[in-house]
């Protein structure tokens, strides 16, 4: 570093600045690597210094921009005596500007001989040794402008998300639905079974919440009288961390009038195998070594038909004490003061969610873990609620959505009374707007990042997290 902050204070007793104000860009490297330039084309091209094969008075080096890497050529003394200085105190790392002209090399290599070259930015930090890179995940994470400049698949993993999240975007729009947006800071959390953060505000002296849902705000835009909305944003929950999960992640959830899961399905269906094969032009990909179709119909699966095909138990003929059996059975010990819905959860998660591997929706589930879900139209006990399942992880959850302002209040009381660590607390205003009147519709909650994970073959989710959670260093 010494090195670099003594070039950097050279170039600056020689009267010139190492951080111009702007400069005039032409091109991207891949039009120079790609052959688009024609011979002698003369053009301008800025990017960072990642490689030098330095010949005593000549160079070659490669530049790095956003599009990707190219060679360029130089002979020192085709330089102005400035621009000279510039090139003698370059480093690996600095941020360059050069303009030049197009040509290939006796091996054919499509090259931008340089007439002029700047320093746009002098570094005062290495970058990490090029070929160990950056290994540390956790390093990559915390330094994540590090990670995209040594890594290409990082780079490409996070262009992949923006796509993703573009496509689905045009795809809700095209389909009628408006993009709104819900708070951020709530009164009162609610939408999910999930543990919140809190924060204090000062000026109305009252505790709030990130949101860990947007539903019961989506909810109140029905009430109000929109028919189709969405929202693509952050949300927060003050969980665990693993492979599947970040304290801060992005979901979009969507709501429309007049449908029920049935309806839901088959649009989700549709909105995911329209995601699938604009970013990778099929419905068939590969994961994790594995050949994934999302062709469809997917298959559906029921809980409780889950359960007795791979837990061998019947939950309909089943106590809790029968289910509490089974897992201890597996080496899995659950409160029996849970709820009966919590502990078929609990069984179907350790036996069924593990075998299944192309898009599948689980559906029909226990009435007391979805508070928020209608009554199943034939089935005691069970309400009308479905997670779409890939490659053995959840990327959503639906409900036809409950609008009984009765049964509500009562769902919400009765989470209260099972005390769970993650349960709705009870939120008066989304009661009174229930009480109002909200027509029948579909909910429907999407998962971007797990949804990113498969479409970019990474099992972590914190590899397509443009800046994920991480421990302080």
């Amino acid at each position: 570093m010494d090195e670099k902050l003594q070039k950097r204070k050279l170039l600056i007793e020689k009267g010139l600045n190492p951080y111009p104000f702007e400069f005039k860009k032409t091109i991207h490297t891949q039009d120079v690597a790609k052959s688009k330039l024609k011979e002698d084309q003369t053009e301008s091209l800025a990017g960072r210094l990642m490689r030098m094969r330095s010949m005593g008075q000549a160079a070659f080096f490669n530049l790095q921009d956003e599009k990707g890497q190219c060679q360029c050529y130089l002979k020192a003394k085709e330089l102005s005596e400035d621009d000279q200085l510039f090139f003698q105190n370059v480093d690996i790392g600095d941020i360059v500007g050069v303009t030049g002209k197009f040509f290939k090399t006796k091996k054919g290599e499509p090259t931008l001989r340089v007439n002029s070259f700047q320093i746009l930015c002098k570094t005062t930090e290495p970058l990490p040794e090029k070929y160990h890179g950056l290994e540390n995940k956790e390093l990559r994470y915390r330094h994540r402008h590090l990670d995209l400049i040594m890594n290409e698949k990082t780079r490409k993993t996070l262009k992949i998300r923006a796509q993703v999240i573009q496509t689905i975007r045009e795809y809700m729009n095209n389909k009628g639905f408006m993009e709104v947006e819900t708070p951020t800071l709530q009164p009162i959390y609610g939408g999910a079974l999930a543990a919140p953060f809190s924060t204090h505000h000062e000026s109305l002296d009252a505790k709030f919440y990130l949101k860990i849902s947007p539903e019961l705000y989506l909810k109140r835009l029905i009430a109000g009288g929109f028919e189709k909305v969405y929202e693509i944003g952050k949300n927060f929950r003050n969980e665990g961390m693993d492979r599947l999960h970040n304290p801060e992640f992005t979901m979009m959830e969507y709501y429309e009038a007049y449908t029920d899961y049935e309806d839901q399905m088959k649009a989700f269906e549709e909105l995911i195998i329209h995601v699938i094969k604009t970013i990778k032009g099929s419905e068939k990909i590969t994961y994790q070594g594995k050949e994934l179709d999302f062709s469809a119909p997917w298959k559906r699966l029921s809980i409780k038909d889950g359960i007795k095909q791979y837990a061998k138990l019947d939950i309909t003929t089943s106590s809790k004490k029968d289910i509490l059996k089974k897992l201890k059975s597996l080496n899995i010990e659950e409160d029996p003061e849970k709820s009966f819905g919590h502990l078929v959860m609990a069984l179907f998660e350790a036996t069924v969610e593990k075998e299944i591997w192309n898009p599948c929706f689980f559906i029909d589930f226990p009435k007391d873990v979805s508070p928020l879900t209608k009554n199943h139209r034939s089935q005691k006990n069970f309400v009308e609620r479905f997670e779409p399942f890939v490659a053995g992880m959840e990327i959503g959850n639906a409900y036809t959505e409950l609008n009984d302002p009765i049964d509500q209040r009562e769902r919400l009381k009765e989470q209260e009374r099972f005390k769970e660590a993650e349960s709705h607390p009870m939120d008066e205003d989304f009661l009174h707007a229930v009480g109002v009147g909200m027509p029948p519709m579909g909910g429907v909650g999407l998962g971007i990042e797990r949804l990113i994970m498969l479409l970019t073959d990474q099992s972590s989710i914190r590899e397509v997290i443009w800046f994920p959670t991480v421990k302080s260093p």
